[in-house]
């Protein structure tokens, strides 16, 4: 899917996301006995890259990538194959075992494990939804504008994607008109040219059960 194609370039962590590892792991566990933290953002926004990085600060912790979950059929509908295989088997304390999609045969592949670690990262487009919030510890969301998150998706997969492109774009707004995650973001990740910047978030201001009427993206200033 979406970044598959390129692996990220791994540089060492840099303080803020060592002191942000340092936080995770003071924070209650949130999914059974795992701290689960969600690392979304749009698709392009350099969220596997940070995610990885994280993990190496957390001293390897696993990453879950959405990209595993979703198929081309069901690009945002995987909620209920995430709990059944994933949530389901953490809140209990047992080891999960999902099959993961394989993009280029479209089909799922055998099952992998994911053992009931301390911290667990969840990266991808839609960690953040209204479902899977409850089970968060932690709710980060990569903070780079839509259209520059994609320009920099296209440019990094290149024309042997630009189809699958031109339907995740509109797939991907749809999602988040009807189920914004950046309100809810317990702090915002922005990319520097060197290492991130870890920021508040938005989530304190709007609380729980605040009314949203805006979509999944800053306020818009003049």
């Amino acid at each position: 899917m979406l970044g598959e194609m390129t692996p990220p370039f791994r540089h060492a962590p840099g303080p803020a996301v060592r002191d942000l590892a340092s936080r995770i792991r003071r924070l209650p566990p949130s999914c059974g006995p795992v701290r689960l933290v969600g690392v979304d953002g749009h698709a392009g926004s350099g969220k596997t890259t940070f995610a990885g990085q994280l993990a190496t600060a957390l001293g390897g912790a696993p990453v879950l990538r959405l990209d595993d979950i979703a198929s081309h059929d069901e690009l945002f509908d995987w909620t209920e194959r995430l709990f059944d295989q994933v949530i389901e088997p953490l809140v209990h304390g047992r080891t999960a075992h999902y099959a993961a999609y394989d993009w280029r045969a479209r089909r799922f592949g055998p099952r992998r494990p994911l053992p009931p670690a301390p911290v667990i990262l969840v990266e991808g487009v839609g960690a953040g939804r209204r479902a899977l919030r409850p089970h968060l510890a932690l709710l980060l969301w990569m903070e780079l504008p839509r259209e520059e998150a994609w320009a920099r998706g296209r440019a990094r997969d290149g024309e042997e994607q630009r189809e699958f492109w031109n339907g995740w774009v509109p797939a991907e707004r749809r999602h988040f008109a009807h189920d914004p995650s950046r309100p809810f973001a317990d702090l915002l990740v922005r990319q520097r040219e060197k290492g991130f910047e870890v920021l508040p978030g938005p989530a304190k201001a709007n609380g729980p059960d605040h009314p949203l009427t805006h979509g999944d993206g800053p306020p818009a200033v003049c």
